[in-house]
């Protein structure tokens, strides 16, 4: 039989959008062939410094549940789509009282009271990933230079983008009022917001005004349009806010009266991301009820196992682990930003970052750094001259580190500026690579002939 007149596996939208990798993933795949460890740098990825993973104590946590089935009951078996009850009382625990003081959040117990809390069924991503299911597609609103992996998935699910610049504050509200405004009755197509604290890519903090500003914009907007518009606060990397002269970090639900916040964490950053323990806390209710079911549909919350893992870490010593943590990022984002001064000096035009989580946003005075530039052809040695790539068989090292084309809206504020920027990664890398990378690309800033 001839199948030349069989047609190919009808898509919905989503998959015919889906079968296009996106930027950002295409890039890391064609790099991640062939990378060679101690020899190229990989500033892009976004993991955690295996030096910041507690191996040792999450082997004695395993033995430790394995041991008490009392306590941790059936821990190799499935668990319930809320998740573990020994974890959703760990949590509370560590943001009610054992929280270490630079991201103490303030939450009073009878705050907490009134809000739930439901783990992931395979980290922080899963629970995003969840809301474009359960909410009609429309109007998100988010910060620009934005978090591109979650607002690509966005993109590809029908959801259209509103993305407002950030300052050194976070996400500008003067700029967000006038463009709810000039929305007029479009107000209608708002579907939710979604804010990251410490912002990936430009690592920039949220200060607790803004944060208050915005829980008053959008409920004003609730109430205006009679209906509840949520707020999703993902604090990621606000565990990770390593400069001490940054002000306490308060929670969004100090500013809740409707019962519109909602807050995304994760053990990812602080504990080890193969756990895969995200989390989200809101108000008790049917969007709460409706995360609860969709996390059953997808095959439960994380293995059972990991959650008492988690569990288990949180009610012991975490505060030690977390200033080691944070010890060690500090002391690289110092180390970090001198060699940025010292080897790309005037090259860099801003610079944000290095007071949280492990990222550096640059943007270059000249130069510009999307994956069709002479800046990134020299540095991932695809420049077709042999003097700059190396041998065919055996390039010069390579170094990857995320465009900030990849990272602003297309249609927004900032696409022009946003071809001069980098995110670059001090976390999984250790030093000496680091310094390696940022030599490199000052030397192809100087090698460039894209000067403008």
């Amino acid at each position: 039989m001839t199948t030349d007149k069989i047609r190919d596996v009808p898509l919905s939208d989503y998959g015919k959008a889906s079968s296009v990798p996106s930027a950002v993933n295409q890039m890391m795949t064609d790099f991640a062939v062939g990378f060679r460890d101690d020899l190229d740098i990989n500033l892009g990825v976004g993991y955690v410094n295996e030096n910041t993973i507690p191996h040792q104590q999450i082997q004695d946590a395993c033995e430790a549940v394995i041991t008490n089935p009392q306590k941790y009951r059936a821990a190799l078996n499935y668990g319930g789509a809320q998740g573990s009850q020994n974890l959703i009382e760990s949590i509370r625990r560590y943001h009610l009282d054992n929280r270490i003081d630079r991201t103490g959040g303030n939450i009073t117990e009878d705050i907490f009271n009134t809000r739930d809390i439901v783990i992931g069924a395979n980290g922080a991503t899963s629970l995003l990933e969840s809301i474009t299911h359960l909410l009609p597609t429309g109007i998100v609103y988010t910060a620009d230079p934005m978090y591109y992996i979650y607002c690509n998935d966005l993109h590809r699910k029908g959801f259209s983008i509103n993305a407002i610049p950030e300052d050194n504050q976070g996400l500008q509200t003067d700029i967000l009022k006038a463009r709810l405004k000039k929305l007029g009755s479009g107000k209608e197509r708002i579907r939710f917001f979604y804010v990251v604290t410490v912002n990936n890519p430009s690592c920039t903090i949220l200060s607790n005004h803004r944060k208050r500003e915005l829980v008053e914009i959008v409920t004003e907007l609730s109430y205006g349009l009679g209906r509840k518009i949520p707020i999703f606060f993902d604090n990621a990397y606000s565990e990770l806010i390593h400069d001490n002269s940054v002000e306490l970090m308060e929670s969004a639900f100090n500013y809740d009266e409707l019962g519109i916040v909602y807050e995304i964490g994760t053990l990812s950053k602080i504990l080890a991301p193969g756990l895969r323990i995200g989390y989200l806390i809101g108000p008790q209710g049917v969007f709460l009820n409706s995360i609860i079911q969709r996390t059953s549909d997808i095959g439960f919350s994380a293995p059972l196992i990991n959650q008492e893992i988690a569990s288990y870490l949180l009610d012991n010593n975490i505060r030690t682990q977390i200033k080691k943590v944070n010890d060690g990022y500090r002391q690289k984002a110092q180390q970090v930003k001198s060699w940025i001064e010292e080897l790309m000096g005037d090259s860099v035009q801003a610079c944000s970052g290095g007071s949280a989580g492990f990222y550096y946003y640059l943007t270059l005075a000249n130069t510009e750094t999307d994956s069709k530039s002479d800046f990134f052809k020299y540095l991932t040695r695809t420049t077709g001259q042999e003097a700059i790539d190396g041998p065919a068989g055996n390039p010069h090292p390579k170094v990857i580190y995320i465009p900030g084309a990849h990272c602003v809206h297309p249609n927004g504020d900032m696409v022009e500026i946003g071809r001069r920027q980098l995110r670059i990664s001090y976390g999984f890398e250790e030093l000496t690579q680091i310094y390696k990378a940022l030599k490199l690309m000052q030397d192809a800033i100087e090698s460039c002939s894209e000067i403008y």
